[in-house]
């Protein structure tokens, strides 16, 4: 009987966080389909905000995947052979570069977007350019890749495992692709599916690098409820559920696949 109590409390107060959290993003989501939010579904049901923030905001969209995409790769070449010199190699220099690293995590977005700005805001092009996010969005979702492959790394032997495929006349680049990458595939699939949604929801970071030219869905959300009737931004709000929640359904699936196997 006290069990069945226990577990029906911790059912209740999950159901009313659960309610707290999905609650407003519904309220908000269908404010995006009404003629009138103040008057709700009662006003009748619409698709023209949806289609007015598409009209405006689409380069958005479309740019946001771009960076996250492109942030994934950069991290996936650099952060995946990184953890893998850094775990191999152990000692006081490794734990140090990892420091370095991972310094970020401890770093507020906008303090990082500063340093950025006062280093690279005189080169006019790349100032202007989207690979100015892309940098800052690197250097921000880059700690959580090395942390993901670095923890898988420290669960499977692959000192051994490289060692044994070097004498058997393994070449190094042939070494990493068909005995390091495929070990580290659990911490490869969590790593990237951190770095795209950090990247595709990171406002603060892009708030300071963006220009008008260069707006992510976060900022245009931020500009479409700043200046719009609450129905676009809410229609806003529903075409960034419509294009996230898929991506992060489909990763989660994939890193639940790499898991298993």
């Amino acid at each position: 009987m006290r069990d069945r109590l226990i577990f029906a409390g911790q059912l209740l107060f999950t159901l009313i966080v659960a309610a707290f959290l999905v609650v407003p993003a519904a309220l908000s989501i269908v404010a995006g389909v009404t003629m009138s939010y103040f008057r709700g579904i009662s006003s009748g049901v619409t698709l023209q905000w949806v289609a007015q923030v598409w009209n405006l905001y689409a380069g958005t969209i479309a740019l946001s995947f771009l960076i996250a995409l492109a942030t994934l790769a950069v991290t996936l070449l650099v952060g995946v052979p990184a953890a893998y010199a850094l775990h191999r190699r152990g000692g006081r220099l490794s734990r140090i570069i990892e420091e370095v690293i991972t310094l970020p995590l401890a770093i507020p977005g906008l303090a990082i977007a500063l340093a950025l700005l006062l280093t690279y805001g005189s080169f006019g092009e790349f100032r202007r350019s989207w690979l100015f996010i892309l940098v800052g969005h690197v250097v921000f979702t880059m700690p959580f890749m090395v942390r993901s492959v670095m923890a898988v790394f420290a669960t499977v032997d692959v000192r051994t495992l490289d060692e044994g495929a070097a004498s058997l006349g393994a070449p190094a680049w042939r070494r990493f692709r068909d005995v390091i990458v495929p070990n580290a595939v659990p911490g490869i699939l969590a790593g990237s599916l951190m770095v795209v949604t950090l990247s595709l929801g990171e406002f603060n970071l892009t708030w300071m690098l963006h220009t008008p030219l260069t707006k992510t869905l976060p900022i245009g959300l931020a500009d479409s409820y700043a200046s719009m009737r609450l129905e676009v931004a809410s229609a806003y709000t529903l075409i960034f559920f419509i294009m996230i929640i898929p991506l992060l359904v489909a990763m989660q699936l994939f890193a639940e696949k790499g898991r298993a196997t």
